[in-house]
């Protein structure tokens, strides 16, 4: 099992869609995590995003200094990072192992526990037939999560399954457990899947606050030249050639546009234009320039300097820190 074949990034579809397209796990980590109460994990490895579903017993997911989230049998939670957080049997348990970044696992006095709650094969706790068994995915770099999906998220977030019946839970217990060429493919497949369909579940709620982009696609004006923007980024587009299309004036446009998405209609197309410049620099070898001119630059220089602008770093960083199997530092075929 494989990845579908990706687009260059430039989807066409609803905004949900496009809103979606962005999980890419890569090596993610995944466990089956197995305790007998009392338990207690603090998380504080900084990932950008972690699901947790609940396969047996119960549990809590408790924030910094936020609002916790009870989780039975069947329920499933989102974490987005890079805040702190703690896994339960009771709010009220102290942590008994901390789980930092890359991986690494210690006692709340910093001693470490690597290897010592391993129970074999992606396996980690107390006992594998223990009362509580949590399946976790935790996305381990920014680069595989989109940034638009993941400002459009809550710190902390649950599904129950009367809202969202999760029919991959099986087949993840299945093939969790495995231990056979490409299972890391496999497993990163799944949980792209599993975080698409329990976030399509999610905005469909009426208590989830979706971005303002996203709910100002219901407005006839601004919904019509948000699809124009996200359907053809690199078009060069105005204000005044954008009101043409919307049928309305040009500062009406403006002022209705900044009103309900938050931002002016170029401000909009920059942000949209650099977020598939970055999706590229991450995700193909292709140069600078030729990135700059499938998002709407005319130039590598111009969307350098650009980019450089909103991100603090150059595309040539940016695709170095992201990864694309180039050693960092290294120009991608001709690039400067």
């Amino acid at each position: 099992m494989d990845a579908a074949p990706r687009s260059n990034g430039l989807t066409r579809g609803d905004p949900l869609t496009g809103l979606l397209e962005g999980p890419r796990a890569r090596g993610a980590l995944m466990i089956r995590a197995c305790f007998d109460p009392p338990w207690a994990v603090r998380v504080e490895d900084r990932a950008p995003l972690t699901v947790m579903l609940m396969v047996r017993g119960e549990g809590w997911v408790v924030p910094d200094g936020g609002e916790g989230i009870r989780l039975a049998a069947g329920d499933l939670a989102i974490a987005r990072g890079p805040a702190p957080y703690t896994c339960a049997d009771d709010p009220a348990t102290a942590p008994q192992a901390l789980i930092l970044p890359e991986g690494r696992c210690a006692y709340p006095d910093g001693r470490s526990l690597n290897g010592s709650m391993d129970l074999g094969v992606r396996a980690w706790g107390d006992r594998p037939d223990g009362s509580t068994l949590l399946l976790i995915g935790t996305y381990m770099m920014d680069g595989e999560i989109g940034g638009r999906l993941l400002d459009a998220l809550p710190p902390l977030l649950s599904l129950t399954p009367d809202v969202w019946p999760c029919p991959l839970t099986p087949l993840l217990m299945e093939e969790i457990g495995r231990d056979e060429p490409g299972q890391e493919v496999v497993l990163d497949r799944l949980l792209d899947l599993l975080v698409i369909a329990a976030l399509r579940a999610w905005f469909s709620r009426p208590e989830a606050e979706a971005p303002a982009w996203y709910r100002a696609m219901a407005d006839p004006v601004v919904g019509r030249v948000l699809r124009l923007v996200q359907d053809d980024p690199a078009h060069p587009w105005t204000v005044a050639s954008l009101a043409v299309k919307a049928g309305v004036s040009r500062a009406g446009l403006a002022r209705r546009f900044t009103e309900l998405v938050g931002e002016p209609p170029m401000t909009h197309l920059t942000g949209r234009r650099l977020a598939l410049a970055a999706d590229l620099l991450r995700d193909t070898d292709e140069t600078i320039g030729a990135i700059a001119r499938q998002v709407g630059y005319g130039s590598a220089f111009a969307l350098s300097s650009a980019f450089k602008r909103v991100y603090g770093i150059s595309p040539q960083e940016h695709r170095a820190r992201t990864g694309t199997g180039l050693p960092a530092g290294t120009p991608a075929r001709g690039d400067a």
